[in-house]
């Protein structure tokens, strides 16, 4: 499927809007550099939990990621690259959709629809906005009407729930206001999607004690080879407190990653020696390393046995596009008949 080529929904959209059947997840990420250990906890591991259970569309937020990313080989490189851990991560692409953001021509039509019903204040309000005005940096377009665009992303797909860290509640509540606006001023359209929070969203420590982010410099790739990843896990900053002293495991940075990957009994038995003394660290971290290895060495190995064959990767994109347009076109087609364009 071309991206951009014209394409006819197969059926006439009707007078009466109608739900989707499914409970349809729907989340994307920007396609900003090779995923750590922080965005496979955070974001990939529940990902592939929620596709056990829901209908699930994921795509690569690469419209979005021009708001900061200049080199276009490095955008194609990154989302390349998702393509491949998603493989490696096992999700299902013949029963879900994976896809490029800008392989659905359908999504930008959108939120130039909805941009014109979007009130300015609510764009000014939004807190990435914010932001990044309070700390004097370049705001562009792109990033002030961002919450549009995703909107139009949620939307065009008919989503049902959405997947949102509670920092992120915001920009779904912006969705949720533009999609009861449609809806009011032009009867109903638009599926009003819910949150969906999970009680506890995975946060692990950096390697200097900060949250994991690429901004901070302080990550561990999530397809470091074995011998990266050990000597990232032996980097992790602890305390200063000697060996035979006690210890507490629920302020140790290392603890905090291994609790991740470990049985509750393992866990159980490393706090007691941590509170014991006796124990150094170099031990909890040889065992951190040990459990991650455990976990991500499977998928590792299919990471790079896909991540050089970029006609199957962009295949795999295609595919996820041509599916996700035959739903979007129909969403559009609906909103075109209700604005008048139609």
């Amino acid at each position: 499927m071309t991206p951009g080529k014209p394409l006819q929904s197969p059926e006439t959209p009707g007078k009466h809007f109608e739900t989707p059947p499914v409970s349809r997840i729907l989340s994307g990420i920007k396609p900003t550099g090779t995923p750590h250990l922080g965005n496979y906890l955070g974001f990939l591991k529940p990902a592939l939990g929620l596709s056990q259970t829901h209908e699930a569309l994921y795509f690569v937020a690469d419209f979005h990621a021009l708001t900061t990313v200049r080199d276009p080989q490095v955008l194609r490189h990154h989302t390349l690259d998702l393509a491949a851990v998603f493989y490696a991560l096992g999700l299902d692409f013949d029963r879900h959709m994976f896809f490029r953001q800008s392989d659905v021509p359908e999504v930008t039509e959108l939120a130039w629809i909805l941009s014109c019903i979007t009130p300015l204040g609510l764009l000014e309000r939004a807190h990435a906005y914010k932001d990044k005005k309070a700390r004097g940096e370049e705001v562009n377009h792109g990033l002030f009407a961002y919450p549009v665009l995703m909107a139009a992303d949620i939307l065009i797909y008919d989503s049902t729930h959405v997947p949102v860290g509670k920092d992120q509640k915001q920009h779904l509540e912006i969705t949720r206001d533009l999609a009861n606006r449609f809806n009011h001023l032009y009867g109903d359209t638009l599926v009003v999607p819910q949150d969906h929070i999970e009680d506890e969203v995975a946060t692990i420590p950096g390697l200097d004690g900060r949250k994991m982010s690429k901004s901070y410099n302080n990550c561990i790739g999530l397809f470091s080879t074995e011998k990266e990843l050990r000597k990232s896990v032996m980097k992790i900053v602890t305390d200063s407190t000697p060996v035979e002293e006690p210890k507490n495991p629920d302020t140790c940075n290392v603890f905090a990653l291994y609790r991740h990957f470990s049985t509750k009994q393992d866990q159980a038995a490393w706090a007691d020696r941590y509170r014991h003394g006796g124990m150094g660290y170099g031990e909890i971290k040889q065992a951190a390393f040990e459990a991650v290895n455990r976990e991500i060495a499977p998928f590792r190995e299919r990471y790079f046995s896909i991540r050089e064959d970029t006609p199957r990767l962009n295949g795999i994109l295609e595919q996820g596009g041509a599916k996700a347009r035959q739903v979007a076109v129909k969403v559009l087609n609906r909103v075109k008949q209700k604005v008048g364009l139609h």
